[in-house]
């Protein structure tokens, strides 16, 4: 038996563009929901803590009300784009496109609510998307944080956390050392050796 082939990153993208609902809400990841919802409503009231603590708690109140929603809809497209290769396409084509949207929902929302320190809340929110995105490719490219057929339970992911959080940090200095070793090697984002 021939084995399947992997998606490209335009496979991807025409598959959620024909099935948004499938790829959006019945593939919604609940483990980035929870997960995302916890630390970004830290972020929102850490960043909002200098103005008062009730502005703090309506800050992260107002980034709950529509974080696990949206959360879970990008944890689900990172989670499409886990088997899709090129690895480092699929990692820059989450990487780009899910802060785009998720940011512009979030920015929306707090403005609309009047949150004090909004800028600096935005500048923290979208410095944690990129870093989280990045993660989270790499953690569904090693089994961690799915909820498709191949998903473990969130008491199994975190146990996990620290080998994925360590491989996560080595990955960039095993890349440029090895392409030092290697002049001709092409840097490859979450590829081999970082899949």
């Amino acid at each position: 038996m021939a084995p399947v082939a992997s998606p490209s990153v335009l496979d991807v993208l025409r598959a959620i563009a024909r099935d948004p609902f499938h790829y959006l809400v019945l593939r919604w990841n609940w483990k980035s929901a929870v997960t995302s919802t916890l630390i970004r409503g830290s972020i929102f009231f850490a960043a909002n803590l200098s103005v008062g603590f009730r502005a703090a708690l309506a800050a992260m109140l107002a980034d709950w009300s529509f974080r696990a929603i949206l959360t879970g809809m990008t944890g689900a497209v990172t989670q499409s784009f886990r088997k899709a290769e090129p690895a480092w396409a699929a990692t820059l084509a989450a990487a780009v496109m899910l802060p785009g949207f998720s940011h512009a929902i979030e920015f929306l929302v707090h403005w609309a609510r009047h949150t004090p320190k909004l800028a600096a809340s935005i500048v923290a929110s979208v410095g944690f998307t990129v870093l989280s995105t990045l993660f989270n490719m790499y953690a569904m490219r090693q089994g961690v944080l799915v909820v498709d057929r191949d998903a473990k339970s969130l008491a199994h992911d975190m146990a996990a956390m620290p080998r994925i959080i360590a491989g996560f940090v080595a990955c960039g200095p095993l890349l440029l050392w090895r392409a030092v070793q290697r002049r001709n090697m092409p840097l490859t984002l979450f590829g081999p050796p970082c899949a």
